[in-house]
């Protein structure tokens, strides 16, 4: 049976029915982000416990400050350091193929399907750093930091949901991701051109002729971990050294991997590949990263720095504050001014709840947090500590706005979910094909003729009951 698609109708609407094949594709993503999410919760947890209960704390900085790696490559590094270059190289590597995905067969490859995503995401970024940036003028802080409250934790954001218990349609789902999807892609760029302070060139070169190599043996077919792996390792190596961000090798990697589907195939080679790479990304690498960045002191002092520094009230208030109305504003006036108009179904109170999750930034921003303040530790511990308590107050008034609104959602899960004549197809996305219906008919046909028969026996009985009250003892 051919794969159903969205109507003309519903490519319409705003946050409306998603094709079959996306909407499948982002069930699974989340699931895997779902449960790296819960996995990078319980790390970020055990960080703190680890960071801050007396006679453990000394132990944490220890191990995060222990180097190891063959110096002689220039790859002498600290724990702290391999899970931030190096594991988040595999993150960001992910990422580059959900880019690339989303490029070429997802959402942001129709323009105009794409631009009120893209704008309410460029907002969403904009936003917070102005936010960040009017503090800091205020109070006469650092601008150094303007990009940390920029980013968006997709997988923090799903575990804040999976704990709540809350079931958001898949449209709203995947706006979240096409979200995160557009914010990991300006990151990239804020880390690239902006934390790049000297470069070797005759690295980076290598680094270059590296990623030539990478593409070239893509277009060749040649297959094989064993060809890819090491290939990759020296790639990496190759852009530490040259003082780019070596992150930045995963992105070109993962960029560079075919994302559409040929004759013959289920699945492109890049999809592939996502689908063997993303639990080691949302299973290990990014919690690593958490259990060894997020362990900063959380003393009532350390607490009220936060909302009393300009650096870290910038940041507060970039997510809480400044990705909210980013994104809910960005989202209303290009609704306001195209003509995509809000899936029925839903409301503008669900957007505003989406925006508010999206305030939770993790990961990137971290990440982005040890870079802007790397030559001042005091610093980078208040900025990481605003970064949780900026994402824990969004995720707080995310979950009321979400809970307002969850019976609703529950519904609207269950309708795309519903598939009574069991053919593998939610029924919602077959409306328009006579051969449901005449499925269902049967189906129908099948029921009433089943409840006939139990009415004819229970009409028997009673019958037989009443003959049986009314003889004589």
């Amino acid at each position: 049976m051919a794969t159903p698609d969205r109507t003309d109708h519903q490519s319409r609407k705003f946050l409306g029915l998603l094709s079959l094949p996306e909407r499948r594709y982002i069930a699974d993503a989340l699931r895997a982000e779902t449960v790296g999410g819960v996995l990078l919760l319980v790390a970020a947890i055990a960080a703190l416990i680890w960071a801050n209960t007396p006679g453990l704390a000394e132990s944490y900085k220890t191990v995060k400050n222990f180097h190891i790696g063959p110096a002689a490559l220039g790859l002498d590094l600290s724990i702290q350091h391999w899970a931030a270059d190096g594991l988040l190289a595999v993150f960001f590597f992910v990422a580059g193929i959900e880019l690339k995905r989303e490029l070429v067969a997802g959402d942001l490859r129709d323009p105009k399907a794409a631009a009120l995503p893209v704008i309410a995401a460029i907002c969403g970024m904009a936003v917070p750093a102005v936010v960040y940036a009017l503090v800091n003028t205020v109070g006469s802080g650092s601008m150094d930091g303007w990009a940390v409250p920029t980013a968006t934790d997709i997988a923090f954001a799903l575990a804040v949901l999976a704990v709540i218990g809350t079931s958001l349609p898949s449209a709203l789902r995947a706006f979240l991701l096409t979200l995160a999807v557009v914010d990991d892609l300006f990151a990239i760029i804020i880390i690239a051109v902006f934390f790049t302070e000297k470069i070797d060139f005759l690295a980076l070169g290598g680094a270059f002729a590296g990623l030539v190599l990478f593409w070239f043996l893509l277009r060749l077919g040649v297959r094989g971990w064993y060809v890819y792996v090491p290939l990759a390792l020296v790639v990496w190596g190759l852009m530490y050294n040259s003082g780019v961000h070596a992150t930045i090798a995963g992105v070109a990697m993962g960029l560079m991997l075919r994302c559409h589907t040929r004759e013959g195939e289920q699945h492109s080679p890049g999809e592939h590949i996502e689908h063997l790479v993303r639990p080691i990304s949302a299973g290990l690498a990014v919690p690593l990263f958490a259990l060894f960045s997020a362990g900063v002191s959380l003393s009532d002092k350390a607490i009220a720095e936060v909302f009393t520094r300009p650096e870290t009230l910038g940041v507060v208030l970039g997510l809480v504050v400044g990705k909210t109305v980013g994104i809910f504003g960005g989202t209303w006036l290009a609704a306001r001014f195209t003509k995509a108009e809000l899936n029925e179904d839903l409301a503008w109170p669900d957007v505003l709840a989406v925006a508010s999750l999206a305030g939770i930034g993790f990961t990137v921003s971290l990440l982005i947090g040890e870079l802007a303040f790397a030559d001042d530790p005091v610093l980078t511990d208040e900025i990481k500590a605003a970064v949780l308590i900026g994402s824990l107050i969004a995720a707080v008034i995310a979950c009321v706005l979400l809970k307002l609104r969850n019976r609703k959602y529950r519904a609207l899960t269950e309708a795309e979910e519903r598939d009574e004549d069991q053919d593998g197809i939610p029924d919602i996305y077959e409306q328009h094909n006579p051969a449901y219906h005449l499925r269902m008919a049967k189906i129908y046909e099948e029921r009433a003729a089943e409840h006939r028969r139990k009415a004819d026996a229970a009409a028997e009985a009673a019958t037989e009951a009443s003959n049986g009250a009314d003889r004589p003892a």
